[in-house]
């Protein structure tokens, strides 16, 4: 190596490395969004809360809203059965940033809550975004355009036959829910019934009521299957209406005192031992309305005594266990009068293995003289009646099916990801999901009310809003950031399935009783509960991990920070608007003082 030098090969035209392409800056301000186009399923509770949470939260966002309906409402406005209430206190039921204080009843029905979301609904000016009667048949996701093209069946707005529209949007948010879908159960000879057959959430009585209906019933035997909460709120509704109730009950059911119960009677100066009268007087309701504090400390109390019970849901607590304790009494109690029922009723499962429900006024009912209880298996129904398996015979004039919903999260339209993957395949045998709001192969997908996402105490609407307000959050990304899709990845997917799996297992929903947290089945993975207290589920929300995704960018630039556009903002590029924004709310942000 003379003169020290080292020694190397010529480079080949391999080896040299064109010099780059110079970088060009985007010709936008970082706050001049693309455009953005949202489709949401569904005009119950979750949808309703993304109607207004969409444009608060992203300013200029194109949206849409189909509901398959006539009317908003989801649930509460699609089913009409005897007795339909909520089970969850009244003031309580209803988004954190509402105040609806005039409810009439602690367990409100459900045409008043229909009624609360209508007004929501026209307070919030959401018709705008609503489509009615507008049924989403078929949604594919268009990898190469990052778009998700949506078929929509509708009337025709002049003629009124059935048409199919197709829309597309960057974001698609399934707020369908779980508790949408009903199929009959399977009996022998069902069909062949000559009387009224009817399912409880499949129950037409428009324009007429459930009232008017049943007093149509009032010579009549009234035969309702089942004993879910839908069954649970049937029977105490017809006892007093028909002639005679006959409830054929396979399993059984814990049922708890009202939820707060004595809490309530001393919030609003009741005596405690008076639980049983639910609803509320018109001095107590003027109470809620003009009394200083009253309604606030009033919900904030009750809802406080929600949210402390969770470890009921953990095997062998000590609330798990005084709870089953304390129901016991309760239903061998007002079971007094027909003892032998509660034999039959009680079950040897813990507290809340099966949705645990206060059945207002159904332990009474079953105890009058004009209500029986079947506890035989169904054999066969025939023309006439019902033959069980110990070889008796009820002739009955009416079947009510009180025998739940469709829980499988099969949907009923197929929903089509990347590579043409359908969703209910993906979804057999059972639903995968990431934290219930996302699934691997669907970009840009997310669901309010998927799969393990409802919960066992508390109440579920916080974990909506922390649900919605994930879906908000991810679509404000894409536009901010210019992405063209975002994916949860499998392996993130993947780990939540292996936490659910190992949380399960520690928790009363895993002991043998038959349970749409099951699939409707006795054993097997807990599909409908999120794994934790709702509280849990609030703070696992509130923060996405955005690590979990990968994303494609909406543009051609090979850099990542294309989005930062041309270094200014557009009230700057303007002069126009706030350029001083940062110095009140919502940005402004006051330490407090150190209090010590």
């Amino acid at each position: 190596m003379p003169g020290g030098s080292y020694s190397r090969p010529p480079a080949s035209s391999e080896d040299v490395v064109p010099p780059a392409q110079p970088y060009t800056l985007g010709d936008f301000c970082i706050d001049e969004y693309r455009p953005l186009k949202v489709i949401v399923i569904g005009a119950g509770f979750s949808g309703i809360l993304a109607g207004i949470r969409f444009p608060q939260k992203i300013p200029g966002v194109e949206l849409t809203i189909y509901e398959k309906s006539e009317e908003i409402g989801g649930t509460w406005y699609n089913n009409n059965y005897p007795g339909m209430a909520c089970d969850v206190p009244a003031h309580n039921y209803q988004f954190s940033f509402e105040q609806k204080k005039d409810w009439t009843t602690f367990y409100p029905g459900g045409p008043e809550i229909c009624q609360h979301l209508r007004d929501i609904v026209a307070k919030h000016k959401l018709m705008r975004y609503i489509r009615l009667q507008h049924e989403v048949v078929h949604a594919q996701y268009d990898a190469s355009a990052g778009k998700w093209r949506v078929r929509v069946r509708r009337p025709h707005p002049e003629t009124g036959a059935p048409e199919e529209i197709e829309d597309n949007a960057d974001v698609l948010l399934a707020a369908i829910g779980v508790l949408s879908r009903w199929k009959w159960p399977d009996i022998s000879g069902l069909h062949d019934f000559k009387g009224e057959l009817l399912h409880s959430a499949g129950f037409e009585c428009q324009p007429k009521t459930w009232q008017e209906v049943a007093e149509e019933w009032k010579d009549k035997t009234v035969a309702v299957i089942g004993v879910g909460s839908s069954a649970l709120q049937m029977v105490p509704a017809l006892q007093p209406r028909v002639k005679k109730v006959v409830q054929f009950v396979r399993g059984k059911t814990w049922l708890a005192a009202p939820f707060s119960g004595d809490t309530v009677a001393k919030l609003i100066g009741r005596d405690p031992a008076k639980t049983g009268e639910y609803r509320f007087t018109p001095e107590e309701i003027e109470r809620f309305k003009n009394e200083p504090g009253f309604f606030e400390n009033f919900r904030f109390t009750i809802e406080n005594e929600l949210n402390s019970s969770f470890s009921w849901t953990w095997k062998n607590t000590p609330l798990q266990l005084q709870t089953q304790e304390e129901c016991r009494k309760l239903m061998e109690q007002k079971l007094a009068a027909k003892p032998w029922l509660a034999e039959k009723l009680i079950p040897d499962f813990p507290v809340s293995c099966r949705r645990l429900t206060p059945g207002p006024g159904y332990l009474e009912a079953l105890c009058e003289d004009n209500v029986d209880f079947v506890s035989s298996s169904i054999k066969r129904v025939d023309a006439t009646g019902i033959e069980t398996e110990d070889g008796q015979r009820h002739d009955v004039d009416v079947i009510v099916c009180a025998t739940g919903y469709d829980t499988s999260y099969q949907l009923p339209f197929p929903i089509l990801g990347r590579d043409g993957q359908a969703l209910n395949a993906r979804w057999t045998p059972h639903p995968e999901t990431y934290l219930s709001v996302a699934v691997d192969g669907f970009p840009n997908l997310f669901f309010a009310v998927g799969p393990n996402s409802v919960i066992a105490s508390g109440t579920l609407l916080p974990l909506i809003e922390a649900q919605i307000g994930y879906a908000v959050q991810a679509a404000a990304k894409i536009r901010r950031e210019r992405l063209k899709s975002m994916e949860v990845k499998r392996e993130a997917v993947k780990e939540f399935d292996e936490y659910l799996k190992a949380y399960f297992p520690r928790t009363v929903f895993t002991d043998r009783c038959r349970s749409w947290y099951k699939l409707g089945k006795m054993d097997g993975r807990v599909v409908a509960l999120w794994p934790g207290s709702m509280l849990h589920g609030m703070r696992v929300l509130e923060h996405p991990r955005w690590e979990d995704y990968t994303y494609e960018r909406a543009d051609a630039a090979p850099n990542r920070f294309f989005f930062l556009g041309d270094g200014q903002t557009h009230v700057e590029k303007t002069l126009a608007g706030d350029r001083a924004w940062y110095l009140h709310a919502p940005y402004l942000d006051v330490p407090p003082l150190p209090s010590d």
